[in-house]
């Protein structure tokens, strides 16, 4: 009997006991393609020597010092890499162990930049249903991902509410055009701001690419941009959280620059570390910064583990290996030939509704019927189902239920490291497909 708290108490899970490029083995021998990196983390596969090497130099250097006295080389290269040519006027890095801290970092820095400000009852943020930001309080009441918090509800912070996703394939009606569509979202918003009082809201908080909630989902042409010019009216901040779709894994290094606008806030995590070691953190634009150091001179928050010497010496290395192995060509290259394949295999099955994302982000959303996009019953778990088939074939996917409102939807992501090869991508299609098959099948 395991003493460990697993997801499932009823159910073991197999032990990983290695992993090797894009393989992962278990303690009965089977071997899996981590198809879908766990949660979309590890960006260079499993065991890359640079990686290592930097992680066992940094050990024989130094494992810890608290920032309350120091500060450390990992930390300050790493920051330097990532904001020093200020990208979209980003221009400081806060490090934390998690995406959840992140998010968590994020809130409070927003709420001090106004304190500090002189706009103390700005109280209130806006953030989208079927969302997800993270699993600490703060970040779940952030967050629209009604399964999970239906059983906290109560204990949640009631400074959030929330507004509609950008979620085409659903919500926009037959009669609507893209742009009407986006525009009933932007007015949408408009009125949540004008119900809380404009002057009483600190941010907008999206996904700029949403991920595991409803997978892998894109906003439309000039959804941000209107999302941005309305927190810009109202003298909000915008928060974006690229925990999941950031850092590389949808073609550019931040997922903002597809879609015409910069963040105040920058929410990041999975990509940054590769899960080499526990590290997100928050990227700021230089005037928010500015706002905290002229006034107080610090921002109020902090953890032990924050700009931990190990977590950065891991990520700086993760970073260097993605600038000098140019893979961010190879995200786009094989994301397109994912997005083919998946399309060939899988674009025409009577069971698979949706076909979404973007660089090596994609999903596929499963439905009872495909002409009224009904769904299953959520009894039969089917992207569970999926799950099961593609790893008794060697395959690891990341399957999620609840896709439209917590409790109904199926959808499976795969997001493959950036390093990934063409025969590689055949491996996964070719497992993937064949799950897809098997499970709906049934």
């Amino acid at each position: 009997m395991s003493h460990l708290v697993h997801r499932n108490l009823k159910v073991a899970p197999p032990v990983a006991v290695s992993g090797q490029g894009i393989w992962l083995r278990e303690s009965g021998g089977h071997a899996v393609i981590d198809g879908s990196g766990g949660a979309a983390v590890a960006c260079l596969g499993h065991g890359h020597p640079h990686v290592l090497g930097a992680m066992q130099a940094q050990l024989g250097q130094l494992t810890y010092a608290h920032t309350a006295l120091f500060s450390c080389e990992s930390a300050e290269r790493l920051a330097d890499m990532l904001v020093g040519h200020a990208p979209g006027g980003l221009t400081h890095a806060y490090f934390v162990s998690s995406g959840s801290e992140g998010m968590e970092a994020a809130l409070k820095m927003a709420r001090q930049y106004f304190v500090e400000k002189g706009e103390p009852q700005r109280t209130r943020y806006i953030a989208r249903r079927q969302s997800y930001h993270g699993n600490t309080l703060g970040a779940l009441a952030a967050g629209g991902n009604a399964m999970r918090r239906a059983p906290y509800a109560p204990i949640l912070s009631q400074a959030f509410s929330h507004v509609s996703p950008c979620y085409s394939y659903r919500d926009r009606a037959d009669h609507e055009s893209d742009t009407d569509y986006v525009q009933r979202l932007a007015d949408e918003l408009e009125a949540e701001f004008l119900r809380l009082g404009p002057q009483n809201v600190i941010a907008f908080c999206a996904e700029t690419v949403v991920g595991a909630t409803l997978g892998c989902v894109t906003a439309l042409p000039g959804y941000f941009p209107k999302m941005r010019e309305i927190c810009d009216r109202h003298g909000a901040l915008l928060i974006l959280d690229e925990v999941m779709s950031g850092m590389g894994r949808v073609g550019t290094m931040h997922a903002w620059e597809q879609e015409g606008v910069v963040p105040d806030i920058q929410v990041i995590a999975k990509g940054l570390g590769g899960g080499y070691q526990p590290i997100g953190g928050i990227l700021v634009q230089g005037r928010v910064i500015a706002a905290i150091r002229d006034g107080s001179g610090g921002f109020m928050h902090g953890h032990t583990y924050q700009a931990h010497p190990m977590a950065c010496a891991a990520a700086l290395a993760v970073q260097e290996v993605i600038a000098e192995e140019n893979l961010l060509a190879n995200v786009n290259a094989m994301g397109a030939l994912l997005e083919q394949g998946l399309t060939e295999r899988l674009g025409n099955h009577r069971h698979v509704g949706d076909i979404r994302g973007r660089g090596l982000f994609w999903a596929i959303e499963l439905v009872q019927d495909r002409g009224s996009k009904a769904v299953f019953d959520p009894a039969l778990k089917v992207n569970e189902r999926v799950k099961r088939e593609a790893y008794a074939r060697g395959l690891g996917c990341y399957p999620m239920g609840g896709t439209i409102d917590g409790l109904r939807g199926d959808h499976v992501i795969l997001a493959p490291p950036y390093n990934v090869t063409e025969q590689e991508v055949g491996m996964i299609l070719d497992r993937f497909g064949a799950a897809v098959e098997a499970a709906l099948a049934q």
